[in-house]
């Protein structure tokens, strides 16, 4: 039994080694088989061969075995079963948490936001300026809405809303995620949602807002019908111009009833919702008008796309262009556009400090009601604004005997240079008639009154002329019409005012008689970046303009306030002044603060001077001389000012003060039923093609006649220079040299030198004057052009005079 056994091992052993050897070694072993040597050498061949596939199988082994406890050690810890209970735990305990809100969280009643209330404005004195803000708004029963205009509204926000459970998964994640990463609110709300925001919750981003907007559209998903959360969704919406709800939007836009929407005007209005100011197409930029329109369109292709539009009904359709907005009772007059500036800068300030996401939900936080709103506009101030307006230009228009007596528009801002404080304002010719304010829009060009900020940004940056010598209010320019500028990489090439040549001018007398072509090469001996630097330190809009040299003429857009808030800066001795409308707000649910409006030193005190100095030669030598200097109530007051025309008359300007007042007047050129842009050429009776309305005409005449009313202290600059009109002269004029290109329509003097002009280039002494200007002075008056309607094209700006 023993041997058998053995002989059994050993066979067994042979074939677990036979698969590693070669047939060869097969037969080898056979054959030791048969001898009795051979027995033994078999076996210890056997034996052999065995030994090395063990020590293989082993080494084998001894690696399997130390990756597997290699994973062994990871398992421990990231199994495929830990992993998966860990996120079924958690799944289960965010379910678990959200039933437990589910439960704990009940639909409440409709919020006081849902109730609007009036809002109470007051002079600075306390007085009461008016009332507005009664509830805009007319709930009106989902069958009194044309269905395919309900569909509108389904087919812009939420086209599976007559399938879904009331709520966006995806996109109250995502805004939760943005509102916990702090960037504010984005779209993929559905119907519900937005609803149950408006209706029983408030605007503010917050992650808990959020949460219980969820719970609540869940819960009136399932106990509403569909077509109750789709009337309290449109008669809760805001759509601009102060109107909530479908049946105010539509009078307010298309003044009809909800009942007498068209499919069209439902879309537009279903567009609105998504940026109602920047979405008004009377008012909205280039870039609005186009952002609205694919809107529109979009909104009637899901239409047809759902099949609740035929589309050859769609194709038929245009653009149903609102009409223009119309004032509410109570608000006619001024009132209206104090009212519309004080909202617009409580909004801002909302959107500042984090009350409100962006400035739609601020003014729908401003328009709710509630709030006590305090004015800086001084009543008595304001009245005479008013009258000075009436007297010296709407008293002579007549749209009756001069259709373009119609188009003549007027604003004006006038600013507290130490305070920043908008003391008055005027707007237009009533806020019922012309909604737009006239005193904040910015879509006429400043044209001239935007050359002292070139010679502000020359004196605060120290710059040269193209020969190397600092500029000054004595720097001699070449003044020649139509001289091309030199050192730009664009070639420009302005005009003067009628093509006159003025020959080499000092600065001075370039600003008084606002000499084109002295101040296109300035700008680009200052730099335009540098000028466009200066500028919105100073406090103008400069985003997105470019830094090229017609900008010297002042051909982007401006307001009157801003315009003003620009000045006072320079009043203020470099201190910037940003104009505040607003003094305070109060609202039992908001606390609102607003900085002051007098902020750091933007230019140095000796630039701000300067041009402060040279400015009061506009005045009582220059453009604005009958208008102001002359003015018989002045009584010795010091002003500086500037005069502005631009291009093809469709504006004109005068931007003056005195040491304690800042008022900009614009006269604006609108086509009352277009409200296109349109020349003022002939208003007032003006021969068209002779006179024209210009700076040193009607708005110098309203500044002096509101100015002298309304600051009767006599009152002197006290400057830190030894420059312009306003002080004596203290060096020799220096010179630019004029380039041997420059053409000239008649002849002019020669070549300048580095010495003293002659006669003949030299200002004479009442250009440059050697005292401060007082009312009794007679100064000799500048080259003065026949006025003709021979304007330059675009972007040549004439002269004023």
């Amino acid at each position: 039994m023993g041997r058998a056994e053995e002989r059994r091992a050993r066979q067994r052993g042979g074939r677990r080694a036979a698969p590693k050897r070669s047939s060869g070694a097969g037969t080898a072993a056979g054959s030791t088989t048969a001898t009795g040597t051979g027995t033994a050498t078999g076996t210890g061949t056997a034996a052999g061969s065995g030994t090395r596939a063990g020590t293989r199988a082993e080494s084998r082994a001894a690696a399997a075995g130390g990756k597997a406890g290699a994973k062994k050690g990871i398992r421990r810890f990231f199994t495929w079963k830990k992993i998966l209970g860990t996120f079924f735990g958690m799944l289960l305990l965010g379910m678990g948490a959200f039933v437990a809100l589910y439960l704990w969280i009940d639909i409440p009643p409709g919020n006081a936001a849902a109730q609007l209330q009036s809002n109470v404005y007051k002079y600075s004195d306390g007085s009461t300026l008016t009332r507005e803000g009664d509830v805009n708004r007319e709930i009106v029963d989902l069958d009194k809405v044309p269905k395919k205009v309900q569909l509108t509204f389904v087919a812009a926000e939420n086209k599976s809303f007559y399938k879904d459970a009331g709520i966006d998964f995806r996109g109250t994640a995502r805004g939760l995620l943005n509102t916990l990463s702090g960037k504010g609110k984005q779209g993929g709300s559905t119907i519900t949602q937005q609803y149950v925001k408006n209706y029983y919750l408030t605007q503010n981003q917050t992650v808990t807002r959020k949460l219980k907007e969820l719970v609540i559209s869940l819960k009136v998903d399932r106990q509403k019908s569909k077509d109750y959360i789709l009337a309290g969704y449109i008669n809760t919406s805001y759509y601009g111009r102060g109107a909530y709800g479908i049946q105010a939007a539509a009078q307010a836009y298309y003044q009809v009833d909800a009942k007498k929407l068209s499919v069209s005007q439902g879309a537009y209005l279903a567009a609105l919702l998504q940026a109602p100011s920047q979405y008004d197409y009377s008012s909205a930029t280039p870039t609005g008008k186009r952002l609205v329109k694919n809107r529109w369109n979009y909104v009637l292709n899901n239409m047809v796309e759902e099949g609740w539009l035929d589309s050859a009904k769609r194709q038929a359709m245009t653009f149903p262009k609102p009409k223009d907005p119309k004032g509410s009772a109570g608000m006619g007059g001024q009132i209206g556009y104090m009212v519309e500036a004080a909202n617009n800068a409580l909004a801002k300030r909302l959107v500042t400090q984090g009350t409100a996401a962006n400035i739609n939900d601020a003014k729908a936080l401003v328009d709710q009601g509630g709030w006590t709103i305090t004015l800086n506009i001084d009543k008595k101030k304001q009245a005479q604004l008013e009258k000075s307006v009436k007297a010296k230009l709407t008293s002579k228009l007549n749209g009756k005997k001069r259709k373009v007596d119609d188009a003549v528009q007027a604003g004006a801002a006038s600013v507290d240079p130490k305070t920043g404080k908008v003391v008055a304002l005027y707007g237009g010719v009533d806020y019922l008639k012309h909604f737009t304010n006239n005193a904040t829009r910015r879509d006429y060009q400043p044209a001239s009154t935007f050359k002292p900020l070139i010679f502000a940004a020359a004196l605060d940056q120290g710059a040269k002329t193209q020969d190397d010598r600092a500029i000054t209010a004595n720097t001699i320019y070449d003044g020649t019409s139509g001289r091309p500028v030199k050192g730009s990489d664009i070639a420009f090439s302005p005009p003067n005012e009628d093509d006159t040549d003025y020959g080499n001018v000092t600065v001075q007398r370039a600003m008084n008689a606002s000499i084109n072509s002295v101040f296109a090469q300035m700008g680009v001996d200052v730099g335009m970046d540098n000028v466009l630097k200066t500028a919105g330190e100073l406090g103008m809009d400069v985003d997105g303009l470019q830094a090229v040299p017609a900008q010297t003429l002042g051909t982007m857009g401006a307001s009157p306030l801003e315009m003003a808030g620009v000045y006072a800066t320079l009043d203020n001795h470099g201190r910037k002044v940003t104009p505040a409308v607003v003094a305070s707000a109060e609202h039992k649910d908001h606390t609102v603060t607003f900085p002051s409006a007098v902020g750091e030193q933007v230019i140095s005190e000796e630039a701000a001077d300067t041009v402060t100095s040279v400015l009061t030669g506009v005045v009582d030598d220059g453009t604005a001389r009958v208008s102001v200097s002359q003015a018989a109530n002045r009584d010795g007051q010091h002003v500086a000012g500037k005069t502005g025309t631009s291009d093809n008359n469709k504006s004109a300007w005068f931007t003056g003060y005195t040491p304690n007042l800042v008022t900009s007047v614009g006269l604006f050129g609108e086509n009352p039923k277009s409200h296109a842009q349109v020349s003022l050429q002939g208003a007032t009776g003006l021969i068209p093609g002779v006179g024209r309305i210009n700076g040193g005409g009607y708005p110098a005449q309203i500044w002096a006649a509101y100015t002298f009313s309304a600051d009767t202290r006599t009152t002197k600059f006290t400057l830190d220079t030894t420059q312009g009109a306003a002080v004596e002269p203290t060096e020799t004029p220096t010179f630019t040299r004029k380039p041997s290109e420059t053409p000239s329509s008649t002849p002019t003097s020669e070549e300048p030198t580095t010495q003293a002009p002659s006669t003949s280039e030299a200002p004479s002494p009442s250009e440059t004057p050697s005292r401060t200007p007082t009312p009794t002075r007679t100064p000799t008056r500048t080259p003065t052009p026949t006025l003709t309607d021979g304007l330059p094209e675009d972007p040549v700006e004439p002269n004023d005079q």
